[in-house]
């Protein structure tokens, strides 16, 4: 059965915590948008899910009126899935620290309410519940759907697309349109940790083997791979003083928690996780939640596959957008550095060469008018150093580093996309 006319099938590979949640919102509000599977990775409780799909029809019994406001819960049932248990290699690591235990800042026991009857029901009038494999239900959608059709949203840890791979390298990359994930940190701090995104370091191994894969013919075909690194995700953020003005009035933290009468039932769900997640994120230092997954969602349904896509090009995308190839690896193994994306800034134009004169060489830089994505990075010696060339070493040239890895560096903006998800997910203007 192919999607209807318009509409692009999408995989969301998730593990569905704060921002999952609301980034599963925000794909089942999207007209462009139909979801055929959701596949459940590790780090989160895949019975989060159901509670939003609950959340959801208590919405829609409370204000019928809502359900034209989420077209993909009227189309065909969603397939929901168990995907890998663990990373590939190593140990298995959680946010809890960010999302509580249960994924959604412990509101199984601040908010009962909310909880899900049944965590393992038979029959679900928009779900349809599978024993198979979320990598098995993932290839044979693949399988099923008109070539270059599906976009693959990994939201969590790079596991089962990497799986998929090992199961069928073939028909994954040939038939699937587009990959959109959301992970990694190049010229930002981490989240994890000082150097890593949770999603990479959740699994670095895998993160090898689809990007920067020691074989060169190994990997994903990067010109359908769109990356969007916390350098771009971060600074599209939903603050918590927006959110109480334009949703919920009553909204303040765990010491006043929602209270669900007097308010929409989704209103009173999304305020129930939230309002922990607040108190995180003040902790460290602002009042917003940064919209990590919910930009990768957005990124999808702005820019839909293309059938025909040049080998080494950069992926199509709509105007707004813009993407740039960007030259790394990934460390697996560190005491300190698991999930840290290494780049050579020897090769990068935007840093500075050791032993030069920092206003010099910044002079010279706006001279020519130089534009550069990020901070300036001074590498700069207390005095003039010969500096040896890198050695290549045979093979040493990956997928990944002969062209890079597709990255999103320019979106139309934070304000647009909270506009964008203030209107779908809860119906108000910004």
């Amino acid at each position: 059965m192919a999607s209807p006319v318009g509409r692009i099938p999408i995989i969301i590979d998730t593990d569905p915590g704060v921002d999952d949640t609301l980034a599963l919102l925000l794909a089942l509000a999207s007209p462009e948008l139909e979801v055929l599977a959701i596949v459940i990775s590790f780090g989160n409780d895949a019975c989060n899910v159901l509670k939003i799909y609950q959340a959801l029809a208590r919405q829609l019994q409370h204000c019928p009126e809502d359900a034209s406001r989420f077209p993909a819960l009227h189309v065909r049932k969603t397939v929901i899935a168990l995907g890998e248990d663990h990373p590939l290699e190593g140990e298995l690591h959680s946010a809890q620290y960010f999302h509580g235990r249960d994924g959604l800042g412990d509101i199984t026991l601040r908010h009962p309410d909310l909880n899900v009857g049944d965590d393992n029901p038979c029959e679900h009038p928009q779900l349809s519940f599978t024993d198979r494999s979320g990598v098995e239900v993932a290839l044979d959608l693949i399988k099923s759907e008109p070539a270059r059709t599906i976009s693959y949203l990994a939201l969590g840890p790079l596991t089962n697309l990497a799986k998929l791979l090992r199961l069928d390298r073939g028909t994954v990359c040939n038939r699937i349109g587009r990959v959109v994930c959301m992970g990694g940190a190049l010229d930002v701090p981490g989240n994890t940790s000082p150097v890593a995104e949770f999603n990479f370091f959740a699994d670095p191994y895998a993160v090898k083997e689809l990007l920067v894969p020691t074989d060169p013919g190994y990997g994903f075909p990067l010109e359908r791979f769109i990356l969007l690194p916390l350098d771009i995700t971060t600074p599209h953020e939903l603050s918590f003083p927006h959110y109480k003005a334009a949703v919920d009035p009553a909204f303040e933290s765990t010491a006043s928690p929602s209270q669900p009468e007097g308010k929409p039932p989704l209103v009173h769900f999304t305020s129930s996780f939230l309002e922990r997640t607040r108190e995180v994120m003040v902790e460290f230092g602002k009042d917003a939640m940064e919209l990590h997954d919910i930009a990768a969602v957005w990124c999808a349904i702005e820019n839909p596959p293309v059938t025909e896509e040049a080998a080494g090009a950069l992926p199509a995308l709509r105007q707004g957008w813009k993407a740039a190839r960007r030259r790394f690896d990934i460390e697996r193994v560190g005491e300190l550095t698991r999930g840290m994306l290494v780049v050579d800034r020897r090769d990068d134009q935007g840093a500075y060469a050791p032993g030069m004169n920092r206003a010099q060489v910044q002079a010279e830089l706006d001279r020519h008018h130089f534009q550069y994505v990020g901070a300036y990075e001074s590498t700069a010696l207390p005095a003039p150093v010969e500096v040896e060339s890198r050695p290549l070493n045979k093979g040493q040239d990956t997928v990944g580093q002969e062209g890079g890895v597709p990255c999103i560096i320019q979106t139309p903006g934070p304000a647009a996309l909270v506009k964008l998800l203030l209107a779908r997910v809860w119906g108000v203007e910004a």
